[in-house]
């Protein structure tokens, strides 16, 4: 089967992937009643930029270069919410005696203390972000997330080598952008 999608296109499939995922992880939290930790809040927000720029690619609908930019930005965010996510599963590998110990919490850090401060030590990690709530499939949650990222990715990624396709065939031809 060949895939042969505009930006747009593959924008709006990029932004289905990011509200499947966000539908995931809402059931998981309301629904199974699962608390997310410091680092699901992060993987979150960068499925949420991931489809902030899959929105805005949609609505845009670019030719050109501009499929470029937006997958490179779509990349950016995937890339993001991967390695964090990569993160929480290196925190769940660690032997217990080796956790971090658990900090305050992330509502009460961003009160008192400067966002800088608040990334760094949520990327540190906590004891709360190293339990292991279950396995589905053998796998823990971070590392579903962990392989919902890399499969988020490659939505951009076609992007980006539509983008650079279309502009090599426009050489030598004048066409807007």
């Amino acid at each position: 089967m060949h895939l042969d999608l505009n930006i747009r296109q593959w924008s709006l499939v990029g932004l289905a992937f990011c509200a499947l995922m966000m539908g995931v992880a809402l059931a998981l939290q309301y629904v199974a009643g699962l608390t997310p930790c410091p680092l699901c809040i992060l993987q979150r927000i960068a499925v949420l930029a991931a489809a902030l720029v899959f929105l805005v690619a949609a609505i845009h609908g670019p030719q050109g270069k501009g499929g470029l930019v937006y997958g490179v930005m779509g990349l950016a965010a995937a890339g993001a919410g991967a390695a964090v996510a990569g993160r929480h599963v290196w925190l769940q590998s660690l032997p217990p005696s080796e956790v971090p110990s658990c900090g305050p919490g992330l509502d009460y850090m961003m009160e008192v203390l400067p966002l800088w401060d608040v990334l760094s030590r949520v990327l540190s990690g906590s004891g709360e972000c190293a339990e292991i709530d279950g396995l589905w499939w053998g796998l823990t949650l971070p590392q579903w997330t962990l392989l919902g990222f890399v499969g988020l990715a490659l939505i951009p990624l076609a992007m980006v080598i539509k983008s650079l396709r279309g502009s090599h065939r426009g050489q030598g031809s004048h066409t807007p952008a």
